[in-house]
């Protein structure tokens, strides 16, 4: 039977008897992709790794593994969509009335009896096959953000547990990132609907085209995304998350009269230990908590800082110094140069270590300004300072007030064309 894309049902048939195994795909062939299994256990091993099986036809009686293990093992799967495939019992003489209420009790779609024609098969596997394709139509619309064409949040948690499961299984590493574009609300009745979803939109087109195949992006709030990275290395997603950030800079959202509107991106990447047992939502918790936790002081100058933890604990540190505590926000518009050779290194990715920059002045260090809050007037800033301070080695100083580096040069940014823009995200990416 045709499915959305015009490709045959795939039908799996399950029995120790190679001449029952033969005639089934005789019988189904013309129709539907026959696969076939020799026993319960090759039977799992197809659907945990085939997602295109539709529909399952088992015998009870095999050895090794039977059907009743079948049974027992796809309604008992953490992945939902193999949970809820049809699995026909095919029952012969020798089973009788208790076995089949057993399989039923267990779970079985349907019976069927031996011997059986090719017309009772062929109706079995139609109506199923037809009745499976529906749902799983039905459950993509279900699980998807009407904006963004993303999985939405019940979609996400769905797929990350999956991806946990392999993983676990696998003892392969995983990855979940979350994204948050700060204060969204406001910028949405500030602006208004039209620019906020255009941000949104633009957001996630550029999401979809970084992720591989086997990863999942999800919008999951507001102005919230999420990431599901399996066999996702930390130092690889931190430059992810910088390319992104260059683009945004060069493609800021727009306001009602054409002029670029500033944003601001949270990050926190939270690769666990899966032996400690963590599902989706606890998960999602977790790396929520990240996100949301307040920015930790930076200790004073001529203390030692805290050392940085471990991905697992905290948000991976992005254009921040080596001995930095990790921040919770992420500035969406980078600084220009020369200042951002502090911060950018090969592959556009953040690095610890600021790249060499002549000396402005052999004036000594000034005294470290006091810091600034939102409910304070932030002190006078000079750049050339700063660039004898980088020269002096004393990065630590530049990287504290990177943050107000990148503001006082938003209005600068602002007066760029559309082919400025163009050269300056090539100039950051060739300070590599």
């Amino acid at each position: 039977m045709s499915g959305d894309s015009g490709a045959k049902a795939r039908i799996l048939v399950v029995d120790d008897s190679k001449l029952m195994r033969k005639a089934a795909m005789k019988m189904l062939g013309d129709e539907f992709d026959v696969v076939t299994a020799d026993d319960g256990a090759q039977a799992w091993q197809m659907v945990s790794e085939d997602q295109t099986i539709q529909v399952v036809f088992s015998d009870l009686n095999m050895p090794v593994s039977d059907g009743y293990d079948l049974l027992r093992r796809v309604r008992g799967s953490a992945d939902a969509g193999v949970q809820a495939l049809p699995l026909i019992i095919v029952t012969g003489a020798e089973n009788d009335e208790a076995a089949r209420m057993r399989a039923l009790d267990m779970g079985a779609t349907d019976f069927i009896t031996k011997p059986f024609s090719t017309t009772d098969l062929v109706a079995r596997a139609r109506a199923h096959a037809n009745n499976q394709r529906i749902t799983r139509q039905l459950q993509a619309q279900s699980t998807l953000d009407g904006l963004t064409g993303l999985s939405n949040k019940a979609g996400f948690l769905d797929r990350l547990q999956q991806d946990i499961a392999y993983a676990r299984r696998h003892q392969h590493p995983l990855c979940l990132v979350r994204l948050e574009m700060v204060d969204f609300r406001r910028f949405f009745l500030y602006h208004g609907r039209e620019v906020a979803e255009a941000l949104v939109l633009q957001v996630a087109r550029m999401l979809r085209g970084r992720i591989r195949k086997e990863d999942t992006a999800a919008r999951v709030g507001l102005g919230g995304f999420a990431l599901s990275l399996p066999g996702g290395d930390p130092v690889g997603i931190e430059g992810m998350i910088g390319r992104l950030r260059l683009e945004l800079l060069g493609q800021p959202p727009v306001d009602e009269n054409g002029e670029p509107i500033a944003v601001e991106l949270g990050a926190a990447v939270l690769c666990p230990d899966l032996a400690l047992g963590l599902g989706a939502q606890a998960m999602m918790d977790q790396c929520q908590a990240m996100l949301d936790a307040p920015p930790v002081a930076a200790p004073p100058t001529g203390e030692a800082a805290a050392p940085a933890l471990h991905v697992e604990t905290c948000i991976v540190p992005l254009a921040a110094p080596a001995v930095a505590a990790p921040p919770t926000t992420i500035p969406m518009p980078a600084p220009v140069a020369p200042v951002l050779a502090a911060a950018t290194t090969a592959g556009d990715m953040p690095s610890a270590t600021p790249a060499p920059t002549p000396a402005a002045k052999p004036a000594s260090a000034p005294a470290p300004e006091p810091a600034t809050s939102a409910a304070t007037t932030p002190a006078p800033l000079r750049i050339d300072p700063l660039l004898d301070e980088l020269a002096a080695g004393n990065a630590r100083a530049v990287a504290d007030k990177m943050p107000q580096v990148i503001g006082r040069l938003l209005p600068v940014l602002r007066l760029l064309g559309p082919g400025q823009r163009a050269q300056l995200i090539q100039f950051l990416q060739r300070l590599g």
